[in-house]
């Protein structure tokens, strides 16, 4: 049978999955460090799922699955909602929210540098 590298991270029960589907596998445990890397990762990936969505069906179950990735860093990383809450009040309060629905087509470069990541 053809192998697929996936290279990533993966919930608890899929070796099972893959084991009762008659496949064979191979995975690695992660180190402490590795698996806090490979989180920030995986919510990268969970997130495009949000994106390519199709219906409500979808797009609920692919915000669980960020949610999930995200308690696991915060758990991960002494997260804790307090912090969370305070930064997305200060980030609302220096950028506003998305109420107005806008939608920027262009700016003059004056610097700024985002963080984002192009979606196709």
């Amino acid at each position: 049978m053809k192998k697929i590298f996936y290279k990533k991270l993966i919930r608890d029960d899929i070796p099972e999955r893959i084991k009762e589907s008659g496949g064979k596998y191979l995975c690695k445990k992660l180190s402490l460090k590795d698996f806090k890397k490979e989180l920030l990762k995986k919510v990268l990936e969970e997130s495009s799922g949000v994106a390519y969505a199709k219906n409500k069906k979808e797009i609920i179950s692919e915000i669980g699955d960020v949610l999930d990735v995200i308690d696991e860093i915060k758990r991960n990383l002494s997260i804790s909602s307090t912090e969370i809450t305070a930064s997305r009040k200060s980030e609302f309060k220096r950028k506003g929210g998305f109420k107005k629905r806008q939608y920027l087509v262009w700016a003059e470069d004056t610097g700024y540098k985002t963080n984002e990541r192009k979606i196709k």
